[in-house]
């Protein structure tokens, strides 16, 4: 049986409580959160999702709220669709040479090794600092949330407090960072690292062409 819009509400809150915090609401806290008027409309939502299988509790317990079948079953369902729309055939190899066949293989390419990666973020490239990186304007680049970085890597950074920038990093003598663009026209960025803010490395590039 289909939830109501206000049952999901219920629902969607608990859940994202549980994720948040690793506990379940009180139902003092349900009601606070979706202002409810009284704990017993808490009581009556919280007995329709045990009815229905998304919920389960333990009496006599605080807290004691736990996902039920119906909720987990869903929620598998879902992350399988969307595994299956970020999955891909991989046709084979193709040279960037010499021409060689491309023979058609029972292979995939799976994004969501990048897609379920909680610290994983987008960014649109603006300019052409980084393009001799194959990075061009217009590009989405794929960014860990990091700040353990080595020398060498490609990371977003925030320089000064105010100014955001796609380099290479390098560390030099003197407690200093140098911010090396991939363009032979333009010159290395030094900052002193307490100014230096690391926000990310770079995972992938995504270049879409129509």
């Amino acid at each position: 049986m289909a939830l109501t819009r206000r049952q999901k509400d219920v629902m969607d809150f608990i859940a994202r409580f549980m994720e948040e915090n690793g506990y379940s609401p009180s139902y003092e806290e349900i009601a606070q959160g979706l202002n409810l008027a009284s704990l017993a409309t808490v009581h009556k939502h919280i007995a329709t999702l045990e009815s229905k299988q998304y919920l389960k509790r333990g009496f006599n317990q605080s807290r004691s709220l736990d996902f039920g079948p119906k909720y987990l079953q869903e929620q598998r369902r879902m992350r399988q669709d969307a595994a299956a729309s970020l999955t891909i055939p991989l046709l084979g190899r193709i040279a960037a040479g010499a021409p060689v066949e491309a023979v058609e293989q029972k292979e995939m390419v799976n994004l969501t090794d990048f897609a379920r990666h909680p610290n994983m973020f987008a960014l649109q490239v603006r300019g052409d600092s980084m393009i001799e990186d194959h990075i061009c304007d217009g590009d989405t680049i794929l960014v860990e949330r990091t700040s353990e970085v080595r020398d060498g890597d490609i990371i977003v950074a925030l320089v000064g407090g105010s100014e955001t920038t796609l380099k290479r990093f390098y560390r030099e003598p003197g407690n200093m960072a140098r911010l090396q663009p991939a363009n032979a026209a333009l010159e290395p960025i030094r900052v002193p690292m307490e100014n230096l803010q690391v926000q990310g490395r770079l995972v992938a590039v995504l270049r879409k062409y129509q």
